[in-house]
């Protein structure tokens, strides 16, 4: 099998790819690809605790604890401890936060088209199709 023939190896290039050309564009608002993920979940839903959240961005409880750490240093989130659960935080965007929403998603959306340019509207919409299936994600 050649490597571009590799499901594997095709879908590890574009992901890579994508991850650089996006975190190019976060740069400019003092931001990394890494926190990419927890302001996406965050923008459709505030109020999730910080196990939910790890959950959604499939990543380690402590790895989230670090990248909140950053995000609210930087004045985009803050927690809010539940009081029936002293150890559950709420994670809640500030003003900052939510106005960063639309030029962030704006600047992925350049990204994304980007990548597609090459493929007609119907090729898109098949290709990001494809995609939900392999992902085993609703459609």
């Amino acid at each position: 099998m050649k490597h571009y023939e590799s499901l594997g190896y095709l879908v590890s290039h574009l992901n890579i790819d994508l991850q650089n050309a996006l975190d190019e564009k976060l740069k400019r608002y003092q931001l990394d690809i890494k926190l990419w993920p927890v302001l996406f979940a965050l923008w459709q839903e505030e109020g999730i605790t910080q196990t939910e959240l790890s959950k959604r961005c499939d990543v380690a409880n402590y790895t989230m604890t670090r990248l909140l750490d950053q995000l609210q240093t930087q004045g985009l989130i803050h927690r809010h401890q539940e009081a029936d659960n002293r150890r559950a935080f709420q994670i809640f965007l500030t003003d900052i936060g939510k106005a960063l929403e639309q030029d962030l998603i704006r600047e992925a959306e350049r990204v994304n088209d980007n990548f597609l340019v090459n493929l007609s509207e119907d090729e898109q919409a098949s290709f990001i199709l494809m995609l939900n299936k392999i992902n085993r994600f609703p459609t």
